[in-house]
């Protein structure tokens, strides 16, 4: 990592992941962690143990760079290869319960159910292709280090959906409304797409890169076009058919 990158990036990201964690189990505090004994299955805890270890690596991981600790980072990162997978597989048997549970006829998907599949499946699938990047460049430091940085923002719906809707409920009525029910998610998205940007022109005017923070923020716009469209699409239709009628456990 070079000496320009890591006073101002691992620094960024050691105070980025650390606040994020924090935001994340204010926001999860009333339905999750204050319940840990009433929620419904294992699945939950699976979901949330899974995500809960990925925000905390991330903190730790960049907090190993920060300290010039780079075999201990190392040897952590090997974690990742299991708990990236699990994010990915407990969160989509996840989705499949809760959606599952809230429809009568899989054939018959309203809007809000198409847009919520659209938006949970497609942060997963923006976690992956970061978190894939991240791994495929692992031998270039400064490459992995940006890309383990972006599998951040695909996580932030989930966060701030609940604590405007727990803290600042007023602010939903000032949304704009989509037809796939998805309005909230809107200033998740427009936070994560606004820090993205400043990435991206802090590493362009800095470093003269623009290899990896604009590419994750097409990524992220892709996902956030799909959440607010694809429940218009008769083939997302089919596909999420197709889903909740997984023999899933």
């Amino acid at each position: 990592m070079s000496a320009r990158l890591e006073p101002v990036l691992s620094r960024f990201s050691v105070r980025l992941f650390v606040v994020f964690l924090a935001l994340a189990v204010w926001a999860f505090w009333p339905s999750y962690f204050s319940r840990l004994f009433e929620q419904p299955n294992f699945w939950f805890h699976a979901h949330g143990i899974a995500l809960s270890l990925w925000l905390v690596m991330l903190v730790m991981q960049a907090r190993l760079i920060r300290t010039h600790r780079r075999i201990w980072h190392r040897r952590l990162g090997t974690l990742s290869y299991v708990v990236a997978p699990a994010v990915v597989v407990f969160t989509t048997i996840f989705v499949h319960q809760r959606i599952g549970a809230r429809i009568a006829d899989p054939t018959q998907l309203p809007p809000g159910a198409l847009g919520s599949l659209a938006l949970m499946l497609g942060s997963l699938a923006a976690f992956a292709v970061c978190f894939g990047c991240a791994i495929w460049f692992r031998r270039n430091r400064e490459v992995h280090a940006r890309w383990m940085v972006c599998t951040l923002f695909p996580l932030v719906t989930p966060v701030s959906d609940r604590l405007i809707a727990t803290y600042s409920p007023s602010v939903i009525g000032l949304l704009p409304q989509t037809g796939g029910g998805q309005s909230l998610p809107i200033v998740g998205f427009l936070a994560a797409d606004l820090i993205l940007v400043a990435l991206s022109i802090w590493d362009w005017r800095v470093n003269r890169r623009r290899d990896v923070f604009p590419v994750a923020l097409g990524v992220l716009l892709v996902y956030h076009v799909c959440t607010l469209t694809l429940h218009r699409v008769p083939l997302w239709s089919a596909f999420c058919t197709w889903f909740v009628e997984l023999p899933l456990p």
